[in-house]
């Protein structure tokens, strides 16, 4: 929401911003295919600060089929960013798959890290903390690159 406001704001900046906006998005649903398919077919599930073997489901764990799921989550965001004219071209596209996938580890850093041992940090909070990463990290690649 803060970066649809934005593109009022600052409309000089408009394209980096609707890149972010997208980014937050393609974040947020790969998280949740990530989550929901390692969840449910992850054959073998690794904690993300230790590589060793943990059971499905535990805080901070990733498997090969939910990484799949959440960069194709990703993909999809992105498709209807494209219908949408909402960005345009390689540049926007690799930006916000690789800002959504360093995303989704650090929030699976956080929650094998952080999140059994903070009280307030919620899975509200670290799903903000993800978005906001990825919005943030994929208008700095689009800048840079």
């Amino acid at each position: 929401m803060i970066l649809a406001i934005l593109t009022y704001l600052i409309p000089s900046a408009i394209v980096p911003i609707q890149v972010g906006f997208v980014a937050s998005l393609a974040t947020k649903l790969s998280d949740t295919f990530g989550s929901e398919v390692g969840k449910a077919y992850g054959k073998t599930t690794y904690l993300v600060t230790t590589l060793k073997p943990v059971p499905r489901g535990t805080e901070g764990a990733v498997s090969l089929e939910g990484t799949i799921a959440g960069i194709i989550g990703s993909i999809l965001i992105i498709m209807v960013g494209i219908f949408t004219n909402l960005i345009t071209g390689w540049k926007a596209t690799n930006a916000i798959i690789v800002s959504a996938f360093i995303a989704n580890f650090v929030e699976s850093y956080i929650g094998a890290t952080y999140q059994d041992k903070v009280k307030w940090l919620s899975n509200e909070l670290v799903n903000f903390i993800n978005t906001t990463i990825g919005a943030v990290l994929a208008i700095l690649i689009y800048l840079i690159f």
